[in-house]
């Protein structure tokens, strides 16, 4: 026990000071939420000394807080601040100052000579295991006191009990935190091995607007849609999209596999039903166990043709069909219907179809986060609630496209649950150069 001025050097130490405990601790008081128990724990206090106040007083980096209090002394600091030579952050054992107004050191101070006029001051220090001082269970009084050695045994009892909480609370704050720094860190990994899965930017086309997106519906989780654009060693183009089975990193390995698999088997034999007949014989020799790794895909050859159109020969399998957007305001699938899931079935069948891109026409092929998030009134949107909207975009290039997707995407707000991966192809008109003869 410490009574008299060798308790009050010890209790008037100010927060903050450089070098002090406040800049030495790890743990923040500043941090802990309000928690009513600490007043009881304040008012018991009162009552074990027939004191008008006492207060639970956690030291944070920067000032004193008050965390639970009993009295008018609530109302003493600024804000809930509390008194910081009532603080007692550098009290490794009990404090008592029995006469305030009898020390020079507190006689002045205004909560001693002015209201609420305290003259008694004994103090419980609140420490951690690991010697961290984190603040006091405090006792005042406006007469001056001298209390019994069970009254100060009972106020370090409390001490010990706010102890345990404060270190639990701090401890669960220290989780919490560390899941929030791991969480961040997890988001950030997330969003850039998803940028690996798909091409940093496609590649112009003569005569063709191409534009692609991703929306994920989550930061911090891998998804596996995936698209891509290249070309072939005659002139032509290739391009797919799709999405394979899962999240994650199982889903981000398929999408890797999935993407240069298809890339190579163009190369190799490129025939869009050949292509995705090569894809599925890959993902079935990857195949382990009770977990089949499969995936949907469209994947389409361009074939510039002299007029400035574009033969587009198109191949799916299990895939939502692509939208053709016509310069005259049509909108249509191009129905690759039948095509069966890829890496999964023991024969799959894959369905080919043969269309033509003209000038002013455009191609969206799209996975079914889009078609299958829900409108406001909880249903469905699907491919004809895509092709009514898109029928009221008339695109002045693939952006434009992409622009109208988006907009839907952020009208259905949180009826988006899955990710959605976006290829637009453009056919611009063409501009006619007057001739000489017009110019004179």
């Amino acid at each position: 026990m410490e009574e008299g001025n060798a308790g009050l050097a010890s209790c008037t130490a100010m927060v903050g000071e450089p070098g002090g405990p406040a800049a030495a601790r790890g743990e923040r008081a500043n941090d802990m939420p309000a928690d009513p128990g600490l007043d009881t724990v304040a008012s018991l206090a009162a009552r074990l000394f027939g004191a008008p106040m006492a207060g639970v007083a956690l030291a944070g980096e920067d000032r004193v807080r008050s965390t639970g209090s009993h009295g008018p002394v609530r109302t003493a600091g600024t804000g809930g601040d509390w008194p910081p030579f009532l603080s007692a952050p550098q009290c490794d054992t009990l404090c008592v100052v029995p006469d305030t107004l009898a020390d020079p050191r507190t006689a002045t101070h205004p909560l001693v000579s002015g209201e609420p006029g305290i003259r008694f001051y004994a103090a419980a220090p609140i420490v951690t295991a690991r010697g961290e001082r984190l603040g006091t269970v405090s006792v005042l009084d406006t007469r001056p006191c001298k209390p019994t050695d069970d009254q100060l045994g009972a106020l370090e009892d409390l001490a010990a009990l706010v102890t345990e909480q404060v270190e639990l609370r701090l401890s669960a704050a220290r989780t919490i935190a560390a899941e929030r720094a791991q969480r961040t860190a997890a988001e950030r990994l997330a969003r850039t091995l998803q940028r690996t899965l798909l091409p940093p930017a496609l590649p112009t086309v003569p005569g063709l607007d191409a534009a692609a997106a991703y929306h994920p519906a989550s930061v911090d989780e891998v998804g596996g849609d995936f698209y891509d654009l290249f070309p072939l060693d005659d002139g032509r183009w290739a391009f797919f999209l799709g999405d394979v089975c899962g999240k994650g990193a199982d889903a981000a390995a398929l999408t890797s596999l999935t993407r240069y698999t298809l890339r190579a088997a163009a190369i190799y034999e490129p025939d869009p039903c050949a292509v995705l007949a090569n894809l599925d014989a890959v993902l079935k020799g990857e195949h382990q166990g009770n977990a089949p790794r499969y995936c949907t895909a469209v994947f389409g050859i361009l074939q510039p043709e002299a007029d400035g159109s574009f033969t587009l020969d198109l191949a799916g399998g299990g895939h939502p069909p692509a939208l053709s957007l016509r310069a005259g305001g049509l909108v249509e699938p191009v129905s690759t219907d039948g095509g069966q899931l890829i890496g999964m079935l023991p024969e799959p069948r894959f369905v080919q179809t043969t269309t033509r891109l003209r000038p002013g026409d455009s191609l969206l092929l799209y996975t079914d986060g889009l078609t299958e998030a829900l409108t406001p009134d909880g249903t469905m949107l699907g491919e004809d609630g895509l092709a009514h909207h898109l029928s009221a975009c008339a695109p002045a290039g693939a952006d434009d496209l992409l622009g109208a997707v988006h907009a839907l995407l952020t009208e259905l707000g949180a009826g988006v649950s899955d990710d959605t991966a976006l290829l637009a192809l453009h056919v611009p008109v063409r501009r006619t150069t007057p001739s000489a003869q017009e110019n004179r």
